[in-house]
This record gives structure tokens, sequence and C-alpha cells, in this order.
């Protein structure tokens, strides 16, 4: 059978629907190639966030191209966001691609890719000038958040990422997703548990449910019970999996986070004390340029109510720097709510514009030089926090789920604390899928290290 290779850009959410894509090809007789120039099918699943990530997937699929001077039959696809957004203008644009499948129909690339792959072998075997083939689909499929929900498992793998929604609604002028994925759709939750069960059955240990914004979760669908929104309904449902040790979910937005869902971090003793709250900016004018729906003190009044309801929580974050409009007075807003917060982690990043969203159209555009400028800044801020906040740690002891080889070192391990801090420690295949106490005896700034006698 052919070999695929599969590369991913992007967030968890690429990478999940890259393992449904993998799960369906493989149950097709599929095998899966170890590079790209051993493939007989190379996918590339597309990010469309920011500039930089659809230049580096365009830049990918021209270097392949060289790829089919040896081997003409070769397929090449285009799926994801990136494929979303731009349709058929890029089998048009890039001779040799003959596959853009858009967010909603990753469960169709193993029949794509079958009728390319025939068509190719049927060209060869008349020895007949290939009839180029292309396939462009990107439209809508009603019930397509319910067709991620197979996993491809390895041996000893202890996490596992939990599709349990597709889209958004939030309309914010800088993001293009909504455009990419849809409107918000949500699974049932007792779908979503079985299948949580199931992982757990093949020795998952620790589950991330996955959302565009997944503290939204059901809103359009189901009821409030008791008070209780759905999402923390669902919580509520996957915490009580037996065998289920650690509980996660990304990515929220700050208006997501009603009382109940603050007050589940302190009751509910699987949810990890770590939430990734995309902050953006801390200038209320800016926010509002944004449609991000709070205020800044509103966000900071939110990060202390998770600390009063877990005390060991950690708090990650995303920031954009020169959004169009941001002055020195807004940028110096953000500066003081990163030190004020003290986020144990954030990624900061330039503003891009993208195509279709009203930011891109917006005055006062910044230079790039003013944008890079707030970035190295604002990283030496965040910087100084973490490497403190890691130092703090040194001859602790932590509580570590092993995940496997460290993958910048394969005679060590590494796992995750509760907060989501990478250590590497020394052991053996037989600590993988457990949860170890490990002593912390040094940082290198922004991965911990733990003490190997305690194993």
């Amino acid at each position: 059978m052919p070999k695929v290779f599969i590369k991913t850009y992007g967030c968890q959410m690429n990478e999940r629907d890259s393992e449904q894509v993998t799960r369906d090809l493989l149950a097709r007789g599929y095998e899966l190639a170890q590079s790209e120039r051993s493939a007989d099918v190379v996918l590339l699943n597309t990010c469309s966030v920011r500039d930089m990530a659809e230049q580096k997937a365009l830049g990918k699929m021209g270097i392949l191209s060289r790829l089919r001077q040896n081997k003409p039959e070769m397929v090449f696809g285009f799926l994801g966001c990136m494929a979303q957004s731009r349709g058929a203008e890029l089998v048009r644009d890039i001779a040799h691609v003959d596959l853009v499948v858009g967010t909603q129909k990753f469960h169709k690339v193993a029949d794509y890719v079958d009728q390319l792959v025939q068509h190719r072998q049927r060209s060869r075997d008349r020895l007949m000038d290939d009839q180029r083939l292309s396939i462009v689909d990107i439209e809508e499929e009603p019930g397509s958040q319910q067709t991620i929900r197979e996993h491809v498992l390895e041996d000893g793998q202890a996490t596992a990422f939990v599709s349990i929604m597709q889209g958004c609604n939030m309309r914010c002028t800088f993001c293009i997703v909504p455009s990419t994925r849809g409107s918000e759709r949500s699974r049932p939750i007792s779908e979503i548990v079985d299948e949580v069960r199931k992982l757990v059955e093949n020795g998952v240990r620790e589950v991330t449910l996955l959302g565009q914004i997944v503290n939204l979760y059901g809103r359009h669908e189901f009821e409030k019970v008791g008070g209780i929104s759905p999402f923390v309904q669902l919580l509520e449902a996957v915490h009580a999996v037996d065998g289920l040790e650690r509980l996660r979910f990304t990515s929220p937005h700050p208006i997501g986070f009603k009382a109940d869902l603050v007050e589940s971090f302190g009751r509910l003793p699987k949810l990890m004390p770590h939430v990734h709250l995309p902050m953006q900016s801390a200038s209320d004018r800016i926010l509002k340029k944004m449609h991000r729906g709070y205020t800044a003190e509103k966000f900071f009044a939110l990060t202390e109510a998770l600390r009063k309801a877990r005390k060991d929580i950690a708090v990650t974050t995303d920031v954009i720097v020169g959004f169009p409009g941001e002055t020195d007075e807004d940028y110096a807003a953000t500066r003081e709510m990163v030190k004020r917060v003290e986020f144990d982690n954030a990624f900061i990043f330039r503003y891009s514009p993208r195509r279709d969203t009203p930011a891109a159209t917006m005055e006062e555009q910044l230079p790039e030089s003013v944008k890079e400028e707030r970035n190295q800044d604002l990283l030496g801020v965040l910087n100084a926090i973490v490497i403190r906040k890691h130092e703090e740690l040194v001859g602790t002891n932590v509580e570590v789920l092993c995940e496997g080889l460290s993958k910048n070192n394969d005679q060590r391990l590494s796992g995750r604390t509760p907060q989501n801090k990478i250590v590497i420690f020394e052991g053996n295949r037989r600590h993988y899928g457990q949860l170890l106490d490990v002593r912390v005896t040094r940082s290198s700034g922004f991965t911990l290290y733990g003490d190997a006698a305690i194993l």
C-alpha cells in the first residue's frame, strides 16, 4: 500500500485533526512514511492564525515539488485552516497540489486520497500523460464536530487530546478562526465520556479537552442543570471516569469563566491547576478594538479568583503586541499587567494582519520595527518572571506524569507537573504513564530537572 507523510502546523486541534486523518488512512491499509522522500502521499495540515504559519506551509509545499521529478505519481495536499481560507486558489496557483480539504471535511480525506492515488496509478499503468485530477472540498458539513473521535495511540502513551467542539462565534477583530472553523458546534457529553473511557482502558492517564473557545462548550445545544453550565457538566462527567488521573482543557476565553467554572478548580481534584487564559492586551482601548468583551481589571480579577479557588494554580496567557493603533501607553499597560499577574508563561506574538478580518483594514498599522521592539521587551519581562518561578521549585518535590522519552535527549524521560511545567529526569520504560514524586534538583530557566535517586 502507498505510504503517507503528514506534517502538522499550528495548535493542538490541528494535531488532533491530523491524528484522525492518520487513523482513517491506517484503517484503509496505508502505511506511515518517516519522511516526505519515502512517501507516496504528502499532506500538510495548515494553520492560518498568523501569516508566518501560512508562509511556512506554502514554502514547504514549494520545496516538495522537486520530489515529483523522480516520482511523478506522488500526491500532494493541503488540509485545515489555510486550505479552508484559500480553497481552489491553492490548486490554481501551485501546479503540483492535488488536494485541498477544509476544516469540516477531515473525515473525507481518506476517500479523496484513494481517488487521487488510483487515478495516478491508472495513468502510470497506461503509460499516459497524466490528466490532472484535483479535488477541492471546503464546504460546510452538518455534524462535522462528531467526526474527530478516533485515536492512534502509541505503546505506553499516557496523554491524549479529545475534541469536544468545533468553531467559534466570538469574532475578535484580529482572528480568522471563525471563517476557517465555522460557527460553534458541540458534541454530546455522553459521546465525549465514552471516548475518554476507551482512552483510559488503553492506558491513557490524562486527557485534554479541546475547543476553539472550549469553556463555551454546549451553550447553544445544551441547558444549564441546577445552575451548572454545560462545560462544567462535561468536566464533572469526565472527572468521574474511573482510572483517569488528570484532566485539562484548552483554549478558553475569559468571558467563559463563570463562577461555576472557577469553583470547579477547588472541588475537582483531577482537574489540573493550570489555566491558559488569553489576555491579548491590557489596554481597555485596544481590548475594545479587538472585541474581546472584558476590561483589563476584569481580567485581573479573574486571575485572582482562580488563585483563590486553587492556591497552586498556574496561569499562562497569549499576548499580541503591535495591534493597529497601539500607543506607547497601551503597550505600557500590557507590560505592567504581565508583571502584575506574574504569568507562569506566555505566548507573545507580533500582530499579523489576516485577510478578511476587520483589524487588517484598520488605520494606524504599526511598522514591524515597533512590533519587534515591543515583542522583545515583553519577552524580557516575562522571561525574568518564568525563570524566577522555576528557580523557586528547585529543592521541592513535584508530582510528574511520565510521558516518555525527552524530545531533546532520548537518554532521559520527560513529564509534566500538575501546573504543566516540563520536568526531565532519568528512568526507564517501566515509568511510562506513571505518576512519580520527583525532587527538582535544578532549572535551566524554562525546564526543570529531577533527581533520579528517588526513582
